[in-house]
């Protein structure tokens, strides 16, 4: 389920959205920044929080946040085929995948028991040749771009993996084989695992390390909250 075009992000609003367009009413007294712009961005604390509506047929999108690390999304999308957005807070790496001595990522979310979205880290090179996505959770009908390559234990999950290309660059999708809302994944491997054991792609400069939500449906508005998030290297 590739997508996307350079970079992008979005970040929606949790909680209670009033109002004509949906204005996201973060918690009062608690969200620091909040946005429904389509392409509404800030940098926090390191990070950089994104509501990025980038699909066709997107409904209403809020994102709030009190840090990089703490925010939430609000999203009113019609049950259409189509990826509509990916609201996500990014850390930027910089470090080619041989000068990385380690990578990872710990993750806790909330997030809807309807709606067809997937919660994901989106990873890319600087020259954004290589997209590599890493499912924790996934909901209703949603799917992996390319085809299937098998089963893999890495960085401390097991994945389905998939392989493909959208017509702007390679896609390596890894589907966690169980759900999970929270979670520490080690990430260097996964890159390590991708040029060195299948030899898709080089010794990749990686940039953005992004995680969020890609929403394909959320109609009548669903509530997704990311209770905290890191992202580390050395």
């Amino acid at each position: 389920m590739a997508r996307r075009t350079l970079v992008t992000a979005l970040l929606a609003p949790a909680l209670a959205l009033t109002g004509l367009v949906g204005l996201a009413s973060a918690p009062a007294h608690a969200a620091v920044w909040n946005t429904c712009d389509k392409w509404g961005n800030t940098s926090l604390n390191g990070y950089t929080l994104y509501n990025n509506i980038w699909g066709s047929g997107a409904g209403s999108q809020c994102v709030w946040a009190n840090s990089g690390t703490t925010w939430g999304v609000w999203a009113d999308h019609p049950a259409t085929s189509g990826i509509k957005s990916y609201p996500n807070s990014k850390k930027v790496i910089g470090k080619s995948i041989t000068a990385l001595s380690s990578l990872s990522s710990s993750y806790n979310v909330t997030v809807p028991s309807s709606g067809d979205y997937n919660t994901s880290y989106d990873i890319w090179d600087t020259d954004y040749d290589y997209e590599i996505m890493l499912w924790v959770n996934h909901n209703g009908n949603v799917g992996a771009l390319g085809s299937y390559q098998g089963t893999v234990t890495l960085g401390g999950h097991t994945w389905a993996t998939y392989k493909g290309n959208n017509g702007a660059n390679e896609v390596f999708s890894f589907l966690r084989t169980s759900d999970s809302a929270s979670g520490t994944v080690n990430i260097l491997p996964v890159l390590k695992w991708i040029k060195d054991t299948k030899r898709w792609m080089g010794n990749e400069t990686i940039g953005d390390v992004q995680f969020g939500y890609e929403i394909s449906g959320s109609p009548g508005g669903l509530d997704f909250r990311t209770n905290n998030l890191t992202v580390s290297s050395s």
